[in-house]
């Protein structure tokens, strides 16, 4: 189970945020964790019908209490804490009722505060704990965005990935990642690949060494991120006798990674083959499959046609 703590999201929003603590420092270290793959539930307003995790404050949500008067208040703010939040957040320069912030202090339970908007906290913390708590593995290949298709390229050492890449590169297309590419799973069906720190902008070609292709190229040259859509596999050509590549595929190739099968499509290397254009093809194709079109099934379904109306 993945979890972080509330004195690292302190420590990682602060700046950004404004973020200040109010009271419950002995419960800085109370986690986070993240149960499912869907991390909207973690941090969201005022709610005691489905709680959330971390409990957004504003305006609005101390109007509400407001309108409570007595014990009806006491037992509001009773509930809120039955629930054990990890953190409450008070947005938008609110001041806390003075029975939730000793009922916080009593329980351990953090109080931060901040000037920003109730909205713009939540949907900064949902991106952060997204990435921060998100399932990751790493992919060894060239990971490309093709057309805004986050494409990795994958095969054995000397296949020609990197320099596939670079012919890509000088045909306007952007680089991720090469050698390594670490791949989170940031939310139920998107998995988001990065470079690590040490080998961003850099891309090894055989012969030419490690080429900067952010200085060579230029800024547009290279990406931070990219959702990954597509893997694209060069092959070489097996021995002799063996069984040759599918040369019209009926049935989809997937890969599983963390969970969530990825289109696959399978490019044999051979001689005098323009892999960049085969490639930029694929990631057309695998685009006009996304809005409905197959190129594979127009062609059988005419080919059925043409039988039908010979017989």
């Amino acid at each position: 189970m993945l979890q972080t703590s509330i004195a690292r999201l302190y420590e990682d929003n602060a700046a950004g945020l404004g973020l200040g603590w109010v009271t419950g420092r002995g419960g800085e270290m109370l986690p986070v964790r993240r149960d499912s793959a869907d991390t909207a539930a973690l941090v969201g307003h005022l709610n005691l019908i489905h709680p959330n995790r971390i409990q957004v404050l504003g305006q609005r949500e101390l109007a509400y209490l407001d309108g409570y008067s007595g014990d009806a208040t006491g037992q509001v703010i009773a509930n809120l804490f039955a629930a054990e939040p990890a953190a409450i957040i008070l947005a938008e320069g609110v001041v806390g009722p003075a029975a939730l912030l000793r009922s916080a202090e009593t329980g351990s339970v953090p109080v931060l505060a901040t000037a920003s908007a109730a909205d713009a906290v939540i949907d900064a913390l949902r991106h952060y704990l997204a990435k921060i708590l998100a399932d990751s593995t790493s992919r060894h290949g060239v990971f490309m965005d093709v057309l805004g298709l986050g494409v990795l390229i994958t095969g054995d050492s000397g296949v020609g990935k990197s320099e596939l890449a670079l012919e890509l590169i000088s045909r306007g297309h952007g680089l991720v990642a090469d050698d390594v590419v670490e791949i989170s799973r940031i939310a139920a069906k998107t998995l988001e690949g990065r470079c690590p720190p040490l080998l961003k902008d850099f891309l090894e070609v055989r012969g030419l060494g490690v080429l900067n292709i952010r200085v060579i190229f230029g800024e547009t040259a290279v990406r931070p991120k990219m959702n990954l859509k597509l893997i694209v596999r060069l092959e070489r050509p097996g021995p002799a006798g063996g069984a040759p590549t599918e040369r019209l595929p009926l049935h989809e190739l997937t890969e599983d990674i963390l969970g969530l099968p990825i289109r696959e499509v399978v490019i044999p290397v051979a001689a005098g083959r323009n892999l960049a254009v085969l490639l930029e093809a694929a990631v057309r194709n695998y685009i006009l499959r996304l809005r409905g079109y197959d190129s594979t099934e127009e062609f059988i379904a005419r080919q059925q046609g043409e039988l039908k109306r010979e017989g």
